[in-house]
């Protein structure tokens, strides 16, 4: 079984800025209830949808148009307690006419009891939603558990 960290990339067609922007809107793309921001360095938010999801992330690094970093400081749900401490990375980059993002969820392996429905969860945030709210300017509800 590999240890290899969940990673996810996308390429859209809008700048690195419009990337990093939507990326730093997290109310945009994550459905659910979203309190606090990750607009800044040193800010926190918490993330719950149901009973399937609650943890709060804190921004640790911003290089505009380049890189978002958080780390994850509690979670809620019993599922996902391994995450308390990982840290979740998006690496923003042209790539010819495009913006490639790279999600990289550190810790986040196929040890992980958590494996399956986190990597779902986030392949469905990122290369749907957060690609979705960049490229059309709106996120996507995904209706989980309706």
């Amino acid at each position: 079984m590999s240890s290899k960290n969940y990673t996810v990339s996308i390429s859209v067609n809008k700048t690195p800025k419009e990337a990093y922007d939507a990326i730093r809107d997290v109310k945009a793309w994550w459905v659910g209830e979203v309190k606090g921001d990750g607009s800044e360095v040193g800010s926190q938010f918490n993330f719950r949808y149901k009973h399937y999801h609650d943890s709060t992330q804190k921004v640790t690094e911003l290089v505009p148009n380049e890189k978002v970093v958080w780390r994850v400081e509690d979670v809620g749900v019993s599922a996902i307690n391994e995450w308390k401490g990982t840290k979740i990375v998006f690496e923003i980059m042209p790539k010819g006419k495009e913006t490639e993002i790279v999600f990289t969820h550190h810790g986040l392996t196929r040890q992980s009891e958590c494996y399956d429905a986190c990597s779902g969860g986030w392949d469905f945030y990122i290369t749907q939603s957060l690609k979705n709210l960049i490229t059309n300017g709106q996120g996507i509800d995904p209706k989980f558990g309706e």
